[in-house]
């Protein structure tokens, strides 16, 4: 039964809504000043408030900013006996959905709030349909450095400070700075992802702060920048220890002034951003051989976040592999396999270089080369590829024909050097010989995705 949330300080006017309403088969409760008000639609899930203006404590407006500022975006319906064009207006720009005068035509009332109701029920869709769509994934693991990163992130998100996350390729660091954008006051922003190693240093700057017409040769149109695309949200920069130093000098500017000028331009444009950076190196040591400004390092780290390998976190591999299992099964519409005990530990015996995203692969491998379930042999036999192919324990009479076979060969050599150079096309390309359009080419045709 949908529920409606009547703010009134006259009692005469909440009973006779009351009235009105429960006969339409509408829930309702009651508070009679804009505080408590403020206070039940904290506690309460209503679906529609009707709210007086002139009350004691709080009158509606303010009760509508607060809402507003809390980002309840529960529908409003303002009621006043007082008011004008001048408080219907100021209400509509606090957020209320409707603006009635007192008394109130109550088939006017009622279409209203069938209005409201649908609105409240679309916006509801659409943050699940969100959620689907874009669900942020659980950080998962029990250790005590994992509850100390969730711990941290829960008290910094709701800030503006800026945060740098150090680690190891593959441990998470990304993650962590989705939770912090998730969790923070601009989450309804944009989140911006710069991979700042993937982008050569004489586009760096365009990439960041954008440029004019002309700026260079084959800058034939205007081009918004990533500051000015995350305006109000949070601007991600990925692996910022490959930063160049040019742009570190930008970078450092924007932070210190909120302000950006696109490459070839000469209008400062104020930004509003937050900033999280990540990086895989030291970058004090960066700093001492002028790799990178210090006091862009300064700027960047007023929260420290480290995320540990998982070879320091083998105990969370239990509760990893069972949520990967279940993720992975249920991209692939097949039920859950189970993983029997001395599988996973051999999993937490393993060294781990590529750390989460290797053995997130592994475990996909091991859900489609296993049976009904994954024994220890299966995990000696395929958490390669570490071993060569022979020794490796593969069952060959899964393959038809030997392109099968060597199509899955190419796969999981390109998958390994992948994660060793965090999905980087370039530095992978260099180092298994090929150049980048080849490897493309080939990650194409073995349906090998960029992550």
């Amino acid at each position: 039964m949908p529920k409606i949330l009547i703010v009134d300080d006259e009692k005469a006017i909440r009973r006779t809504l009351r009235d009105i309403l429960e006969y339409e088969k509408y829930e309702i409760d009651e508070a009679e000043d804009g505080e408590i008000g403020v206070q039940k639609i904290e506690k309460g899930n209503y679906d529609v408030v009707i709210l007086d203006v002139k009350m004691p404590k709080k009158d509606g407006i303010e009760v509508l900013a607060e809402l507003q500022k809390k980002g309840i975006d529960t529908p409003v319906i303002v009621l006043s006996g007082h008011g004008n064009i001048e408080t219907a207006v100021e209400a509509v720009k606090k957020g209320a959905f409707d603006y009635i005068p007192k008394p109130p035509d109550l088939n006017r009332l009622l279409i209203t709030v069938r209005n409201a109701m649908d609105k409240s029920n679309l916006v509801s869709e659409t943050k699940i349909l969100k959620k689907k769509i874009a669900k942020t994934k659980d950080i998962v693991g029990t250790s005590n450095s994992i509850q100390k990163i969730k711990d941290t992130i829960e008290k910094v998100a709701p800030t503006d400070a800026r945060v740098l996350i150090t680690g190891d390729n593959g441990s998470g660091k990304e993650l962590v700075a989705r939770w912090l954008h998730e969790q923070s006051n601009r989450a309804n922003g944009p989140l911006i992802e710069v991979n700042c190693a993937a982008i050569p240093s004489e586009l760096i700057e365009s990439e960041l702060f954008g440029h004019e017409k002309g700026a260079f040769t084959s800058a034939i149109k205007q081009r918004i920048g990533k500051f000015e695309q995350a305006n109000g949200g949070t601007l991600f920069l990925d692996e910022i220890g490959d930063m160049s130093l040019s742009a570190q000098a930008k970078v450092l500017r924007a932070l210190q002034e909120n302000k950006i000028t696109r490459v070839g331009g000469d209008k400062d444009f104020t930004v509003d951003v937050r900033i999280v950076a990540a990086t895989n190196k030291d970058l004090l040591k960066e700093a001492e051989e002028n790799r990178f400004r210090l006091d862009l390092y300064h700027r960047l780290s007023v929260i420290l976040i480290h995320v540990p390998s998982l070879n320091q976190r083998k105990d969370d591999i239990p509760m990893l592999c069972e949520h990967f299992l279940q993720e992975i099964c249920g991209e692939y519409g097949v039920p859950t396999k189970k993983i029997e005990k001395d599988a996973v530990e051999a999993l937490q015996a393993r060294n781990w270089t590529g750390n989460i995203r290797e053995l997130r692969n592994v475990v996909e491998r091991l859900i489609i080369m296993s049976g009904k379930s994954i024994t220890k042999q299966d995990v000696l036999d395929y958490s390669g590829p570490n071993k060569k192919i022979e020794q490796a324990g593969i069952d060959f009479d899964r393959f038809a024909n030997l392109q099968q076979i060597q199509d899955y060969t190419e796969r999981s050599f390109i998958e390994h050097h992948l994660d060793r150079n965090d999905w980087n096309i370039s530095k992978t390309s260099e180092k298994i010989g090929a150049t980048k359009k080849q490897l493309e080419e080939k990650m194409e045709n073995l349906g090998l995705k960029k992550r």
